[in-house]
Order: structure tokens, then C-alpha cells, then sequence
């Protein structure tokens, strides 16, 4: 994530409840994505884990994306 968007996050993720939700569980996918990521050798199910974990990790990010897209309009509507 781009310094910007991490300032929107922390700025509208306390009104925005869905905002907030979804960047907890980024940070967690990437917590959990490090971990499996760190071991030297994966299981075949460790791999599975991990290529569902990032597809999450992704489609949160897209949702994130989109939320913050709101929010940037809305900035740019108030320096107007």
C-alpha cells in the first residue's frame, strides 16, 4: 500500500467499519503469508494454504481499492 492510502485507511477506517474490517484481515493474510512463506519447505498442503491465502489477501485488497477510491474523490471534492 501507497503512504496515501495508508493515511485514508487510518483517517476513514474509524467511521468505516467495512474499511477497518477488511484491512484487519489484510494484515493478518499477511502475517499469515509470511509465516508459510519463511519455511524453507512447504507441504503440498502448506502450499494450498498459501496460494488461498493470497487469493483472499487479494480480493480484500481489491475491496480496500475500491473504498479508498471513494475516499479519494471525496478528498479531492473538499480541496475544491
Amino acid at each position: 500500500m501507497e503512504q496515501y492510502e495508508l493515511e485514508l485507511i487510518a483517517k476513514y477506517g474509524k467511521q468505516d467499519h467495512e474499511l477497518n474490517r477488511l484491512w484487519e484481515q489484510h494484515l493478518e493474510y499477511e502475517k499469515q503469508v509470511e509465516k508459510l512463506e519463511s519455511k524453507t519447505n512447504l507441504t503440498p498442503q502448506e502450499d494450498s494454504e498459501l496460494k488461498q491465502i493470497k487469493k483472499l489477501k487479494l480480493a480484500g485488497k481489491t475491496k480496500i481499492q475500491q473504498l479508498l477510491e471513494k475516499y479519494r474523490q471525496q478528498e479531492v471534492q473538499n480541496e475544491a
